[in-house]
């Protein structure tokens, strides 16, 4: 499954991103807790190696949190921190500024043996589509001045928002990379809704999420659809779990679409429970 999907301003914002890249002091790159290497644009990393760099793991209400402790604790360099975060409810979002602070520590003491007293620090805001971005501009913010959408995309053009702690945000599009040569990472970012679902066939999408929940959480998948077990064959579970939820049609015949569309929603929603899809153990790097 080598999914192509480059539009012409996903390549635009890259080149952007370069050429802001010297008005910033800082970067904050906004990650899915669910799927933290799948949501990393290795482009990023490339692009703005150099600059202190804040990671936030957002929607980690959605995640385990032992394992996005565990993200943390592996990502954490000397100029990249990790915070964990939920940019609808603001959890941890208090903790940038001090995480900010410390990591542009030179930098403003630089600026206060010159005498200047209010410091303001310009911060790039990146990140792949429908990761966050704009819901963490407008909680910082404190209001609805980015755009905010449950589809990918949303975001058209690079803004700048200031906020009331002394950051000024610059928010540019999501962007994701010309071509993912790891099937699991497609699937992922599928999955969690940052491709959309029109490139992707959804009927087979939610059959390859029941597939990797079965096998890595089979409980939750059980007691949401009160299923007494599960079969090896995941088409074989879908169809249970479409006639528990009435998906069916006239004949007794299941309705695919229906049950695909009502899976990935929930799944999307956390009514599933905290799940996360990868692991720091399961990186081939990390070994």
């Amino acid at each position: 499954m080598a999914i192509n999907w480059f539009p012409g301003h996903m390549a635009k914002t890259r080149r952007e991103i370069k050429e802001n890249l010297k008005l910033v002091d800082a970067v904050i790159e906004i990650r899915d807790a669910r799927i933290v290497k799948s949501s990393a644009n290795p482009e990023i990393e490339e692009i703005c190696a150099g600059k202190p760099r804040i990671i936030l793991l957002n929607k980690s209400d959605l995640s385990e949190k032992p394992i996005t402790n565990q993200w943390i604790r592996y990502l954490t360099k000397e100029n990249i921190k990790v915070l964990s975060v939920n940019c609808v409810n603001g959890d941890g979002i208090k903790n940038i500024k001090p995480v900010l602070d410390e990591l542009l520590k030179e930098k403003h003491e630089r600026l206060k043996n010159k005498g200047l007293v209010k410091i303001t620090d310009r911060v790039m805001v990146v990140g792949i589509p429908n990761v966050g971005k704009s819901s963490f501009i407008n909680k910082m913010a404190k209001n609805n001045i980015a755009k905010i959408g449950d589809r990918p995309g949303v975001t058209k053009s690079k803004q700048w928002i200031k906020t009331k702690i002394g950051i000024e945000l610059m928010d540019t599009p999501g962007v994701l990379w010309p071509k993912f040569e790891d099937e699991t990472v497609g699937l992922n970012l599928a999955f969690t809704g940052a491709i959309k679902d029109e490139i992707m066939d959804i009927e087979t999408l939610a059959l390859r999420l029941i597939e990797r929940l079965q096998n890595d959480y089979a409980e939750k998948l059980k007691e949401r659809y009160k299923l007494t077990e599960l079969d090896e064959n995941p088409l074989v579970n879908m169809d249970n779990i479409a006639r528990k939820r009435g998906a069916v049609i006239s004949g007794g015949e299941i309705d695919y679409n229906r049950v695909a569309i009502m899976l990935m929603d929930e799944f999307r929603g956390g009514k599933l429970g905290k799940i996360s899809l990868e692991r720091p153990i399961s990186i081939n790097d990390a070994e």
